[in-house]
């Protein structure tokens, strides 16, 4: 009887453990848009630090995306336990705003043209200081770093609460723990290969060996495309992302899409109920760019 218990239980084990696996890949399928994003920028935001520095300030950041998660986790348990009524509405939040970000992120450099350029020009001007005080810039670096991944977080908690709502609470703890640690190991492990890859390229095209020459050479080529590629595919992402959860969650928009796909027969469906949230999402980043930016800049304009 007794083993025979134990075999009970680890079968219930397994169940739940693979429940969580099953929950957790498709919770980290719906946050890849904001998963490329956030590989991206969190990579971008260590550029023009020390080589030696890299490492260490990558590794700051992480500690702070650990924290955020502390954070967010528990409260999105608490949202679902004590108003689960939210979640839906935090969800429908979080896409759009994915959808704006990524329509920001488009017309940024049209939108912030001269801010841009200021802000270049004060970097530059600082660095070629003496007595500039190079900590002090790492620590904004780490703390702005930090502030976006709270964002970030944020929205991969929402996105992941959203699917996991109709579950017990145990399971939702489970998945939003495993996701909110895979997420930051994951996202911080490549970010500290993104930014010495360019090291150990310059490592390898100094080596005597042709083919090491010829590897580095190819790597340094690598290393600044595979930045913008992961760039251009995490707002992509956003697009879809967002677009799904906003198409979700308003029936009419959800319907016409699908009746559209149930039409081109020749076209498989899940590629056109793709298209249609991408371009839905993109239609939503810019009908909110265009309505919150004047806002926000009557808003900065105000408090200058």
């Amino acid at each position: 009887m007794a083993g025979a218990s134990l075999l009970t239980l680890l079968d219930d084990i397994a169940t739940v453990l693979d429940d969580v696996a099953l929950m957790t890949k498709t919770a980290t399928k719906k946050t890849a848009g904001v998963l490329g994003d956030d590989l991206a920028l969190n990579a971008q935001q260590v550029s023009g630090v020390k080589p030696a520095r890299e490492i260490p300030v990558v590794w700051a950041v992480a500690k702070g995306s650990f924290i955020n998660k502390a954070i967010l986790v528990p409260a999105a348990l608490a949202i679902s336990f004590f108003v689960p009524w939210l979640i839906v509405p935090l969800l429908m939040l979080g896409g759009a705003f994915l959808c704006y970000e990524g329509f920001e992120k488009l017309v940024h450099k049209v939108l912030h043209k001269e801010e841009e350029q200021k802000h270049r020009e004060d970097l530059r001007e600082a660095l070629k200081k003496p007595e500039v005080d190079l900590k002090a810039v790492e620590k904004d670096k780490i703390k702005g770093a930090i502030r976006t991944d709270f964002i970030l977080s944020a929205e991969i908690i929402a996105i992941t609460l959203g699917t996991v709502a109709d579950k017990s609470f145990g399971m939702q703890f489970a998945v939003l723990t495993v996701v909110a640690l895979m997420v930051t190991v994951g996202v911080y492990g490549l970010v500290a290969g993104i930014v010495k890859l360019d090291d150990a390229g310059l490592y390898l095209s100094q080596k005597a060996n042709a083919l090491a020459q010829n590897v580095g050479q190819a790597i340094l080529w690598l290393a600044p495309w595979m930045m913008k590629t992961l760039s251009v595919l995490g707002t992509i992402a956003m697009f879809l992302v967002g677009g799904g959860i906003l198409t979700h969650g308003i029936p009419a928009v959800y319907e016409a899409i699908h009746h559209v796909a149930g039409m081109l027969s020749s076209v498989p469906e899940v590629l056109v109920t793709t298209l249609g949230d991408g371009v839905f999402g993109l239609l939503a980043g810019g009908l909110l760019v265009a309505v919150i930016t004047p806002i926000l800049k009557l808003w900065q304009k105000r408090n200058a």
